[in-house]
């Protein structure tokens, strides 16, 4: 029978014993002996399982703060724009608030410069309130026409149709003449006639000097017709109607007649006989004096070279419109 060495024996079983209580003293968890060892390959493809998922997991981590993010800047800038619109509203609520102001006092301004124009005007004229305050509307009218037309120009690439002074420009002036007045006069005589009106020389009659030129034309006096007509037929403005003033203001008034070789000649003779007519200090050229006192004798001589003053009934109608407007 063989003999068993118990030392041995005994040693080993002490010693497996020791590890035994040691490892469970450690902590270290005795192996279920029906679990299946994990290989090398299984535990890499686990790993990198492990690792798809892990990372699959934080894409949807970040995709979902970028989205809560996105959100929060479109709640935010819907805020802000919201918060700009009701800035910029406030701010165009106090522009507006700063703006009309300007415009009501613009417009008080102005019409307080009309009111003291008018109360000015009243002592200067013949016209009455009411017609005075119709005459501002009647040239209101002109000159929005004369926008109107500015405006056309402007369109049609016309520059030099434009003025720079407003007021009434020679073109709405012949047309008064002409429409208002029935003064089918010739082109020289109404460029003299607006000379007057347009006392500024400004291009354009303003409000002020298109009332007084009115008066005169309306309601003058016979003196004040007289330096009217004067002025006017005194073409060059030198205070004196010369021999040579007088031929061409008769030569744009009268017209040819049939079987007429020399009209001009006619017209000498008639200039000649006109000026020894008017020229009473006998100088050679018609002063002043000498045509208001020759008018002053013979009335009808006030217009001798040409229409320039309206008929009595064309004064008339239109002084009835005034009342009416």
């Amino acid at each position: 029978m063989p003999h068993v060495n118990h030392n041995k024996s005994t040693m080993s079983d002490k010693r497996a014993a020791s590890q035994s209580s040691g490892d469970a003293g450690m902590g270290v968890v005795e192996a279920d002996p029906q679990r299946m060892p994990i290989s090398g390959r299984t535990g890499a493809m686990v790993m990198r399982s492990v690792s798809i998922f892990l990372a699959s997991g934080r894409k949807v981590s970040v995709a979902s703060r970028r989205q809560q993010s996105d959100s929060s800047c479109a709640l935010g800038s819907t805020a802000t724009g919201a918060a700009d619109r009701r800035g910029s509203s406030r701010r165009d609520s106090r522009a507006c608030k700063l703006i009309m102001p300007g415009e009501k006092n613009l417009a008080k301004g102005a019409a307080a410069h009309q009111a003291k124009l008018i109360e000015s005007l009243r002592r200067k004229t013949k016209f009455s309130r009411q017609e005075l305050d119709a005459l501002c509307k009647i040239y209101s009218k002109l000159i929005a026409n004369i926008g109107s037309r500015r405006d056309l120009s402007t369109n049609n690439g016309i520059a030099s149709f434009l003025q720079n002074t407003e007021g009434i420009d020679r073109s709405i002036f012949r047309e008064l003449l002409h429409n208002t007045f029935d003064l089918l006069t010739e082109e020289i005589l109404v460029e003299r006639m607006f000379s007057c009106w347009d006392r500024d020389s400004e291009g354009t009659i303003r409000l002020e000097p298109w009332i007084l030129g009115l008066d005169v034309f309306l309601r003058g006096n016979i003196r004040e017709k007289i330096e009217f007509c004067f002025r006017v037929y005194d073409l060059n403005g030198d205070g004196f109607i010369t021999k040579d003033e007088i031929f061409l203001l008769f030569k744009n008034c009268l017209m040819k007649q049939p079987g007429e070789e020399d009209p001009e000649e006619g017209i000498r003779d008639l200039s000649e006989m006109t000026l020894k007519k008017l020229d009473i200090d006998h100088d050679g050229k018609v002063s002043f004096f000498d045509y208001e006192m020759t008018v002053r004798q013979e009335p009808l001589l006030l217009e001798a070279f040409g229409q320039v003053l309206p008929t009595p009934e064309s004064a008339q109608a239109f002084l009835l419109t005034l009342k009416s407007t």
